[in-house]
């Protein structure tokens, strides 16, 4: 074939569900369009029926994953910083085309992401050092305080960053061993589709994080309100919208997450600290006889 009558192969952006490419279910798909009004791509628009499947699916995962030591999370965490560093270019180039901004600033922006996931990465077999330890009691007992992950968290990534924002939500939620169902940014959210593709292929298992694309107004709701989730991470959501969701993740006593908006953890440049590595842990306490 002549390379003049080649036929380009347009990408088609999917879900990621259980380590698995899906369409939604639905047959939907929305425009996404540049800041300046370029069409960029059609997005899957996940329905009902995905999300409860990417419900199912992190569940699934959860044992293995929580199981799994924090040395092993630290590893796969690095794996996939490793997956991103090699597509620094291509990430760049998407976070431009969907922000607006420079490729300067995007570049930035790309190696914070890159950044938190060696950060968190670093953290998993050294939170609990910080987090638990042994309580001085009075008795023939060892007594000790550990975190552990709270189960299935659903969290709405912030919709003003198609990058940093998603991986500074879904990185210190994973790194202390819960699984997450996220919502990308509705109206950027081609760089974290393509950061699944990196998910995919970095050693993490199918169902730790799995990636909805849509509507927030209509998937957020049934996130909140599903009885097998048993976290919200609010942060994508504006604060007038936050107080219904708050109200339905308490009928199923969830913990939920509403950080202000000036959140530095999800900002390029700054400091992330550990704040959220406990936001989603519960605190085990266990008691132990001396000298059995």
């Amino acid at each position: 074939m002549p390379a003049g009558d080649r036929v380009t192969v347009r990408k088609t952006y999917k879900l990621y569900i259980a380590g698995a490419f899906p369409r939604s279910e639905s047959g939907r798909s929305y425009p996404v369009h540049s800041p300046d009004g370029e069409l960029l791509a059609h997005a899957a628009q996940a329905s009902r029926k995905d999300l409860r499947d990417a419900v199912t699916a992190a569940r699934k995962a959860f044992g293995g994953w929580s199981g799994a030591t924090a040395y092993n999370r630290g590893q796969i965490l690095y794996r996939i910083a490793e997956m991103m560093e090699g597509r620094r270019a291509q990430f760049a180039a998407e976070v431009v085309a969907a922000e607006g901004i420079s490729t300067d600033a995007a570049q930035a922006q790309v190696d914070a992401a890159i950044d938190r996931w060696v950060w968190y990465a670093g953290w998993t077999d050294k939170y609990a050092q910080i987090a638990g330890g042994a309580n001085p009691v009075a008795g023939p007992y060892f007594n000790f305080s550990l975190p552990e992950p709270s189960g299935v968290i659903g969290v709405i990534a912030p919709q003003n960053s198609s990058l940093l924002g998603f991986v500074s939500v879904v990185a210190p939620a994973i790194a202390t061993g819960n699984t997450v169902v996220v919502i990308a940014s509705a109206d950027r959210p081609l760089p974290a589709v393509s950061l699944s593709e990196a998910l995919a292929t970095s050693d993490l298992p199918g169902g730790v994080i799995n990636l909805l694309t849509g509507s927030v107004s209509e998937l957020a709701p049934w996130l909140a309100a599903h009885r097998d989730v048993n976290g919200l991470d609010l942060t994508g959501v504006e604060p007038a919208a936050r107080i219904a969701l708050a109200e339905s993740a308490a009928d199923t006593v969830k913990r939920v997450h509403a950080p202000a908006t000036t959140d530095r953890s999800v900002l390029a440049g700054s400091d992330p600290g550990i704040s959220r590595l406990g936001v989603f842990t519960e605190t085990k306490t266990v008691w132990h006889p001396m000298g059995v």
